[in-house]
């Protein structure tokens, strides 16, 4: 047995048109899986041509995750490209929204709080049901964040959601792990996508951050594949419920 070969494996992953996202779906598509790939951006086209190009098995819905009709009507629509099975979900499709707390605008609190944590518990039942109804066991793998173990700063809604998507991945994982279904979340920590476009830009706060991370540099997409895969794979069958951070040994310092 390839404890890490996913040849036959069909999976969807959330928000990958680019950046983490992407790359993890790149990889399960490298390991052997046949990947759809979800999100609102129109990049999303480009994305799946640019796999499809390396021959990999891709297909692409777009949907607005943050309304819950569309939400449902684009995971029926990724299982049956897939042929109406599942073995993997990565809910990694997440937003941002930057303000002092004393100021946070509702809305946005509220946009956050839907779109990193509501959608996410939507995805993972979903998932599950499909799982138990297909009597196969299955791998959830949701994104939390550095942000799960610390508060930061001006991102109280952000810090809140990832906090919320360790404490579900727990909360799952004590119901499911007894019907195969392993729920498990990764933790980046400061990664070079678009989110943090500001703070790499801002020489202070990337002197302090790169100080700080003993593998002396920023994260990437490419550092995203191997764990995912893992967690995709039949390697980890026996963990559910951890929380396992892909941050260059920034929590250990």
């Amino acid at each position: 047995m390839r404890l890490f070969d996913l040849t036959g494996k069909k999976a969807i992953v959330t928000g990958a048109a680019q950046g983490l996202a992407y790359g993890m779906a790149e990889g399960l598509m490298e390991a052997g899986a046949e990947v759809c790939i979800i999100d609102i951006s129109p990049k999303i086209r480009d994305a799946v041509k640019a796999l499809q190009a390396k021959g990999l098995k891709c297909h692409g819905v777009t949907a607005n995750l943050s309304e819950t009709e569309e939400l449902q009507k684009g995971f029926s629509s990724a299982l049956e490209a897939l042929g109406g099975v599942l073995d993997i979900i990565i809910n990694a499709a997440g937003i941002q929204r930057r303000h002092f707390c004393e100021e946070f605008p509702l809305e946005d609190w509220n946009a956050v709080i839907n779109v990193n944590l509501t959608s996410v518990f939507s995805l993972c039942q979903l998932a599950g049901q499909q799982y138990i109804k297909q009597n196969s066991g299955g791998k959830i793998i949701n994104m939390a964040s550095m942000l799960s173990y610390f508060g930061g700063y001006t991102v109280p809604a952000y810090a809140a959601s990832k906090g919320g998507v360790a404490q579900l991945t727990k909360a799952l994982s004590n119901e499911w792990a007894s019907k195969g279904i392993n729920v498990n979340a990764l933790a980046p920590g400061y990664m070079d996508t678009e989110m943090n476009t500001a703070l790499i830009a801002d020489e202070k706060r990337n002197t302090e951050i790169l100080g700080r991370i003993p593998a002396k540099r920023w994260g990437t997409p490419e550092d995203m594949k191997g764990v995912a895969i893992f967690l995709a794979s039949s390697a980890s069958d026996y963990l559910s419920g951890a929380i396992i951070p892909v941050d260059g040994g920034y929590l250990g310092k």
